[in-house]
């Protein structure tokens, strides 16, 4: 099933961004998270019918609610193994056009440790969605040892900061200077920011006093199937 969460823009406090979140059912109905069923699936050589599975149902969904005047824009987790499959590309450029959608209302998303593990074919993967017309986002920006030196080979759109940084960084000296350097550097090379962990109004008014452009987390929206979400924002 898929659930989404709330991303905010800062500057508007306007709510049409959401991250797509995969999630499975035990037999008994709780909820599995992907950290439990992912690695599994990459194990079995699963993982790209479930890339493919989740990029096609969210096409669809943004098509149906344009239908009811609803123009969102989803952010979409890729693996890495997804990134060097063209059949992927051809997946992504049919549905759009079958579906209506604009391509830059899907941001595609791949976290930095992924990236960082294979440029070449990450860098490839990005260039592919710039021709398309989509977005692409560097997920967990902040995880990996050297950050800062991916940001020369990666056409990204948007830097997310890993929630590490954000969910202590009002006490944190630290964590307050990596955010307000990882600002520094988007809006230097005209990108966006979107930090994750958002858990409270003053987290979230740091954020923004930081020049952070968008927030997600526990305070902006907590996850729910998007028809729960809607009927709010809409």
């Amino acid at each position: 099933m898929i659930r989404t969460e709330t991303i905010m823009d800062m500057a508007t406090g306007d709510i049409r961004q959401y991250e797509l979140l995969l999630r499975m059912r035990d037999p008994l109905g709780e909820l599995i998270s992907p950290a439990s069923f992912l690695p599994v699936a990459e194990r079995y050589d699963l993982i790209g019918a479930i890339d493919k599975w989740v990029v096609r149902r969210a096409i669809q969904m943004l098509g149906e609610e344009l239908t009811r005047k609803n123009r969102l824009t989803f952010e979409v987790n890729i693996s890495g193994r997804s990134t060097g499959d063209p059949e992927l590309l051809e997946l992504i450029e049919t549905e759009l056009e079958a579906n209506n959608v604009a391509p830059e209302q899907v941001i595609f998303e791949i976290t930095e440790t992924t990236a960082v593990s294979n440029i070449p074919r990450a860098q490839e993967f990005a260039a592919h969605l710039n021709q398309l017309g989509c977005r692409f986002a560097l997920d967990d920006f902040g995880a990996a040892f050297a950050s800062f030196y991916y940001l020369k080979h990666l056409p990204f759109d948007y830097l997310k900061i890993d929630g590490e940084f954000v969910s202590n960084c009002l006490s944190n000296r630290t964590d307050q200077l990596v955010i307000r350097a990882v600002v520094d550097i988007a809006q230097g090379l005209g990108k966006e920011t979107v930090a994750e962990f958002a858990a409270d109004e003053e987290l979230v008014q740091f954020l923004r006093s930081q020049g952070v452009d968008y927030a997600q987390g526990f305070h902006v929206g907590r996850p729910a199937p998007l028809a729960e979400i809607l009927p709010v924002v809409s």
